[in-house]
């Protein structure tokens, strides 16, 4: 039996809960990381395919992303969603505007590795509101940042989660590894991007 192809919101937090500052910055995100970088290596090689929203793509085109990046080499299909798609000038990048579901059924039905669920808040908020998040795979940076970009656009929904693990590192950075439930409110109709 093949196995099915987990979609895995692996991403970094404030310990206030944010994901970046309003205005996109990251800097907190810029110090020293423990030998093994908090197993990034380790999630890199386990994943074939990236899914972006496009204002985090700006972001990190911005902050010198070339495509490919990561480490991961050409391999790596990356998905930008966005209300305008177009032509990508970068291999391996798509530009999408297609209902959640349907998108992740059929990536899910092609064979590969895990999908990275890169975010921002919007698209991960579209992607759980429909059913299509597996896992949350946090970091929970120790800075407090006092406002910006949480970790999912807010709405009333209630979402049960199971935690599979939990790690500290050195450097303070904890990590919490959640397996998501099924969800037990039924979501507004229309979710966003």
């Amino acid at each position: 039996m093949k196995k099915k192809r987990k979609i895995i919101v692996y991403i970094a937090t404030s310990a206030d809960g944010y994901i970046a500052r309003s205005d996109g910055g990251v800097e907190w995100l810029d110090r020293p990381r423990p030998a093994g970088n908090h197993g990034m290596g380790s999630f890199l090689r386990s994943i074939d395919t990236i899914l972006w929203g496009r204002k985090t793509w700006d972001l990190a085109l911005r902050m010198g992303w070339k495509g490919g990046g990561f480490g991961l080499g050409p391999g790596v299909r990356n998905y930008v969603f966005t209300h305008r798609p177009r032509e990508s000038k970068i291999p391996g990048v798509e530009f999408v505007n297609e209902p959640v579901r349907r998108f992740a059924k059929r990536l899910r039905g092609r064979p590969g590795r895990d999908i990275w669920m890169m975010g921002g808040a919007g698209l991960i908020a579209s992607f759980l509101d429909a059913g299509e998040i597996d896992e949350f795979i946090i970091h929970v940076v120790p800075v407090l940042i006092g406002k910006g970009i949480p970790l999912i656009r807010p709405r009333r929904r209630l979402v049960p989660v199971k935690l599979r693990s939990v790690r500290r590192f050195p450097d303070g950075v904890v990590r919490m590894h959640y397996e998501v439930g099924r969800s037990r409110a039924n979501p507004a109709p229309g979710s966003s991007r």
